[in-house]
């Protein structure tokens, strides 16, 4: 049964001002004091009961535009979040079961990874690549999945090792079959 006195305070935060976004972010038109792009005074005028954030350098109102601005940050950081739990999730499976040389590959690609500092990395590519969301998206997904890769890995190698999983494969079961039928239920 769920318990809301057993989230830590830190976390119960974290929930509370991101469900805040996300609602913002979905009610944005009727949140919004002004438009997106509407123009409502002069330039950057400071902070008032008028603009409570103030104006940018087009007289833009600043709270609208960061209202409007949680849309598309909420979108980012969502599917590379999804895309990171996913491809690191499959891959670190992948290479606990299949073992061998595609297990050292994959690894020592990961480990490439996580020597370059992030961000540095991650700007490099994005200065080279043409800039677009879905550029966005799957750089920070793809350099975030390393660490999901781990952890993946480590959790199907010890389930890998298991009874069943070997009886599985005696029986002559696919790659596939094992992975999301025997060690991806048991992970979770």
């Amino acid at each position: 049964m769920f318990n809301i006195r057993q989230i830590p305070l830190a976390a119960l935060i974290g929930l509370l001002l991101t469900g805040l976004a996300v609602i913002g972010a979905l009610f944005a038109q009727w949140i919004a004091p002004h438009g997106n792009g509407e123009i409502v005074g002069d330039v950057w005028v400071p902070m008032s009961s008028a603009h409570w954030l103030g104006t940018d350098n087009l007289g833009r109102d600043l709270l609208s535009r960061m209202i409007y601005g949680a849309r598309i940050t909420i979108f980012i950081a969502g599917m590379a979040t999804a895309l990171s739990f996913s491809l690191g999730a499959i891959l670190g499976f992948t290479a606990a079961v299949v073992g061998g040389l595609v297990d050292t590959l994959m690894s020592g690609v990961v480990d490439l990874l996580m020597a370059i500092p992030t961000l540095i990395f991650g700007l490099v590519i994005l200065a080279v690549l043409p800039a677009n969301n879905v550029t966005l998206i799957l750089v920070m997904g793809i350099l975030s999945s390393t660490r999901v890769y781990r952890l993946s890995r480590a959790v199907a190698a010890d389930i890998n090792a298991m009874d069943f999983v070997e009886a599985a494969k005696l029986r002559g079961e696919g790659l596939g079959w094992i992975i999301f039928r025997e060690i991806l239920p048991n992970a979770m």
